[in-house]
């Protein structure tokens, strides 16, 4: 007896849609023509698709989120990174989300082709900068707590903007790259954020109010 048409159809989970489709971007340079001609010719229909995502966008989007989300688990399993400074956890971040990246950078340098430094990313990664900004709000938060960050009025509240500005810098520095292992990379790295710690640290500017204080409450 044959098999209906339904039965026939191969069934599919959201990480085989997106290496499918890694795969033919890779291929192609652009995006299927159509949620249907990519099912069509994974064996299936477009229904499985829209199971998981409701576009390509949708899937894309999926794939930055796992993309950050996938470094977090990383660095959450390590047991020396609770041990760490704030510095170095964000150093930590850093590094392990670029190895991450790697492992796809075709894919990526291609979703990025028309994306340059000092305009927004497709709007496809809103969630990977929610999951970013997440992570270093509360990098932030502890940072104060243990007094390597220092909390200052009407800045604090703006400090998570500038990490981001800082991660899209270093996103366009390893776009841009072209070293062996993109050493470059992780030099520019340790400088962006050794800089950023060295303007939210407490620094030259909190010693001369420090000591204004105390002129002032000893004169």
């Amino acid at each position: 007896m044959a098999k209906s048409t339904t039965q026939s159809k191969k069934s599919f989970q959201a990480a085989d849609l997106i290496k499918a489709y890694k795969v033919y971007y890779l291929n192609e340079g652009k995006q299927p023509p159509s949620v249907f001609r990519f099912m069509e010719d994974l064996g299936s229909d477009e229904g499985a698709f829209y199971h998981f995502f409701g576009s390509f966008d949708g899937l894309e989007q999926a794939f930055w989120k796992e993309k950050i989300e996938g470094t977090l688990e990383v660095l959450e399993k390590d047991k020396t990174y609770t041990q760490f400074s704030i510095r170095e956890k964000l150093l930590a971040f850093y590094f392990t989300h670029f190895e991450q990246l790697r492992s796809d950078r075709s894919f990526i340098l291609l979703l990025l082709n028309n994306w340059k430094e000092g305009n927004p990313l497709p709007r496809n990664t809103q969630e990977y900068r929610n999951v970013f900004e997440t992570f270093v709000k509360g990098l932030i938060g502890e940072g104060i707590e243990r007094g390597e960050i220092v909390d200052r009025k009407y800045l604090t509240d703006k400090y998570h903007r500038g990490f981001w500005i800082q991660f899209l810098f270093v996103l366009n520095f390893w776009k841009r790259d072209q070293s062996a292992g993109f050493e470059n990379t992780d030099a520019a790295i340790e400088k962006a954020v050794n800089l950023s710690f060295e303007l939210i640290g407490r620094g030259p500017l909190e010693s001369m109010i420090d000591f204004a204080k105390f002129v002032f409450q000893n004169r």
